[in-house]
């Protein structure tokens, strides 16, 4: 596993954005390494990396040894492709949401696909596993809520139903606690998805796709969820850090 992320980073495929790793990689590419890493031993994890964990990780000491160790990270908003031009020499290939992932790999591995789903509020795991279900095709092993106190009883169950496909979406839990029970979870790859589960049940929609297509998706969410408001300051944030970062020559 040291010697693959080794390999990625020499051959310029992983590379190094504002102290994290982010891997160059399409949507296609993502999927070929999950297939890879389903069938290697341990649990694997994958980040969808995003501005406001970059500034998250400024508060947050667990959060950047997590997104370290992932192994697979990919850029998730249109942040971070901004991001990596200004900063480095490379060209993200292709955003890669989670909002995107999830269903290409619902769609890519179907019936054969084991998938646990964790997190949001109770009731929302239960719809989104039945959706997902239904449209997909894929065998679902496990759902808990996202709210619950007894950590070690969830991940005992994770591990007592063995799923290949963990979505944890937990906010800005979901990254750390993935890393933190990663030798005890037995999912074969566990995924930080946000409010994924909300949008798989049904409960929540997806911008119009010519939003979607211009990349300003987050910003309509943002715009129209009330809820959502607190994290502009963190988007300017992340604008301030970038450039400050290129007047300093990175």
């Amino acid at each position: 596993m040291v010697e693959a992320l080794k390999t990625r980073v020499e051959d310029g495929r992983r590379i190094e954005l504002l102290g994290l790793p982010l891997d160059l990689v399409t949507l296609e590419e993502s999927l070929e390494r999950i297939a890879l890493m389903m069938n290697q031993p341990g649990t694997h994890q994958v980040v969808t990396l995003n501005p406001e964990a970059i500034i998250r990780c400024q508060d947050h000491p667990d959060l950047p040894r997590a997104i370290r160790e992932a192994e697979l990270v990919v850029a998730d908003g249109v942040g971070i492709l901004w991001a990596v031009s200004q900063l480095t020499p490379y060209t993200v290939p292709e955003r890669v949401a989670g909002a995107d992932l999830v269903p290409a790999l619902f769609q890519h591995f179907g019936s054969k696909l084991r998938v646990y789903f964790l997190g949001a509020r109770p009731g929302i795991a239960e719809k989104a596993a039945e959706r997902s279900r239904h449209k997909y095709g894929i065998q679902v092993v496990g759902v808990h809520d996202g709210y619950f106190q007894d950590e070690a009883a969830v991940v005992a169950g994770v591990r007592q139903a063995q799923p290949d496909l963990l979505l944890v979406g937990m906010g800005e839990r979901q990254d750390t606690f993935i890393h933190r029970n990663k030798a005890a979870l037995g999912a074969k790859v566990a995924i930080g998805v946000g409010g994924m589960l909300d949008v798989l049940s049904g409960e929540v929609k997806r911008v119009h796709p010519i939003a979607q297509k211009l990349k300003i998706e987050w910003l309509l969410r943002v715009a129209l969820d009330r809820k959502r408001w607190n994290r502009a300051p963190r988007l300017w944030k992340f604008v301030q850090l970038v450039r400050s970062k290129r007047r300093q020559g990175h």
